[in-house]
Parts: C-alpha cells; structure tokens; sequence
C-alpha cells in the first residue's frame, strides 16, 4: 500500500484515536501557471504560503486520456501528470517567483519519481502556457543543471488541458494534517529537499507576507 493510499484509508483513522477546466480565465490582474512536482498535497502547500498566490488546485494534465481519476492516473498508462494549478496575482508575483519556489519543493534530479511515489504520474514537469514562461522555464532549468553539474530530469512540455483532482485531495494538507504531515515526513520529503537545497528548501517563507 502506498503511504499516501495509508495516509487516507480507515487503518490510519484508527491508529490515530475529474472536471474539465479550459486555460485561461483569470482575470487582468490574475494569472495561472501548472506545475507537476509529485504529490500534489505537497505542491499545493508549498504554493499556498506564498503572498500573492490566489487559489491552488490539485488536478492531472500531460495525459492524452479524457476525464482522468486518481485511480487511472496513480495506476499508470494516462501519460497524465499530478499537477497544482496556481492562480496568481500578477501585481505580487511572477511566473519567475513561482518557478524559484516550484524548483525548491522538487527533487530535479529524480526520474519518474518524486521521493516515495515512484511511476511516471509523480515525475516533475512544468507547462509554461506560452513563449516567455517557456523561455523561463528552459533558462531555469539549464541554471540548475550548470549550479549542480548534473542532468536536470525536469520535463518541460506543452500546456494542453488541466483536470481539476477529485474534491477529497483539495487542499488536503490543511484538512488533514495529521496524516498529511505522517504522509510527508514518511516519504522523505523535507529531508531530501533539505540534502539537495540546504538553506533554500522550502523556500516559500522569504516571499510570503508579512
């Protein structure tokens, strides 16, 4: 069982006693940008500290199946993506903030994986949604393979079609920290992003407001 399939189920209460949704539609001041960097519960956490940053929302995208459930995409062969859709107040925050804090939260050098949940629905993966996010995302991503001298295994691919979770993983982490928090350290995660990022890890704090 996996951990997070054990951070939900009835054996965990005891022992502690897909939508469509079309890009665009923000509003002048708002954006939206999708990042894929494993658990979504994680990634939504990381983002939702961050000042400026309106709503997130778990969902899957990258597959080339409609409609996908937790169930068909944790099993494999969708091609979808664990993803965060992060709506954004441009007057805060920019899509190079947001890459900054995504790069910090992530293992970039992990091949489908991300820590504990392995198969490629947890591999990173970024979506820029049009020519500057993606030259963003690509000068990004050849930094950090020069700072680390090593390949960066960060996919970077085209924006299509995302498909908001399923509502019991929205903002899971606030709804359920217990288990959201057993879930996390389980699998490892602050002490790799830790190991990797040193001081930068989680890195959401020196731009959240005061």
């Amino acid at each position: 069982m996996r951990l997070r399939s054990f951070a939900q189920s009835p054996l965990f209460f005891g022992l502690l006693a897909g939508i469509a949704i079309p890009a665009g539609g923000a509003s002048a001041d708002t954006s939206k940008a999708v990042f894929g960097g494993g658990c979504f519960w994680c990634v939504e956490e990381a983002f939702d500290k961050l000042d400026g940053v309106i709503e997130t929302t778990s969902g899957y995208t990258g597959g080339d199946t409609d409609a996908p459930t937790y169930e068909s995409v944790s099993a494999g062969g969708t091609g979808h993506v664990e993803v965060v859709e992060v709506a954004y107040d441009t007057d805060k925050l920019d899509y190079s903030d947001l890459l900054y804090v995504y790069w910090r939260n992530i293992d970039p050098f992990a091949v489908n994986r991300q820590f504990c949940d392995e198969g490629s629905p947890y591999r990173s993966a970024l979506f820029p949604m049009n020519d500057d996010e993606r030259a963003l995302a690509e000068s990004a991503k050849a930094e950090l393979a020069e700072r680390f001298g090593e390949s960066i295994a960060t996919e970077i691919n085209n924006f299509d079609t995302f498909y908001a979770a399923e509502d019991y993983h929205q903002d899971y982490y606030s709804k359920n920290p217990v288990r959201y928090n057993f879930y996390k350290n389980a699998c490892g995660r602050p002490d790799r992003l830790e190991e990797i990022w040193g001081d930068e890890a989680m890195p959401h704090e020196s731009l959240a407001g005061p």
